[in-house]
């Protein structure tokens, strides 16, 4: 199994507001990084859920220093903890999503769950299609995706 979150799957949002997290991420999460999550939404059209080790490695201090004293960094962080809130996935692997990031999303009944390597997103399906509608790849995304990729040695 690989040790990364990626692909996407369907699931349902429960009367409750909790998620199923579909049982291939929920392994690789359970086995790599624990069950503690941090769930918070960074723009209202989507939900992130990061695993609670990945999260606090993005926003702990650095070899910077106290970032999160920079107002940019500040508003930032702000931002994702006004609604962002500290979770724990269930025995049944299950993760409430709070009524106010719920509603922010659009997120009913059936959603769709992308892994993005160390984190979830969740999407309204509709949602979801129109942004990949609005916005396709260019071919300047796919030459700046490219730069991005380590070049092995020719051989």
């Amino acid at each position: 199994m690989a040790n990364v979150l990626i692909g996407s799957y369907t699931a349902r949002v429960d009367a409750s507001g909790r998620i199923k997290i579909p049982e291939k991420f929920r392994e690789v999460i359970e086995q790599v990084y624990g069950k503690d999550l941090f769930v918070t939404s960074l723009s209202d059209d989507s939900i992130k859920i990061y695993p609670l080790s990945v999260w606090l490695s993005m926003t702990d201090l650095t070899a910077e220093g106290a970032v999160h004293l920079r107002p940019d960094v500040r508003k930032f962080m702000l931002r994702v903890n006004r609604h962002g809130s500290r979770h724990e996935l269930d025995s049944k692997g299950r993760v409430l999503i709070s009524q106010t990031l719920r509603e922010k999303a659009k997120l009913r009944d059936e959603v769709e769950v992308l892994g993005l390597s160390n984190h979830l997103e969740i999407w309204n399906k509709d949602v979801l299609d129109g942004t990949l509608e609005e916005k396709p790849l260019s071919d300047e995304d796919f030459e700046s995706i490219a730069r991005l990729i380590p070049r092995g040695k020719p051989e």
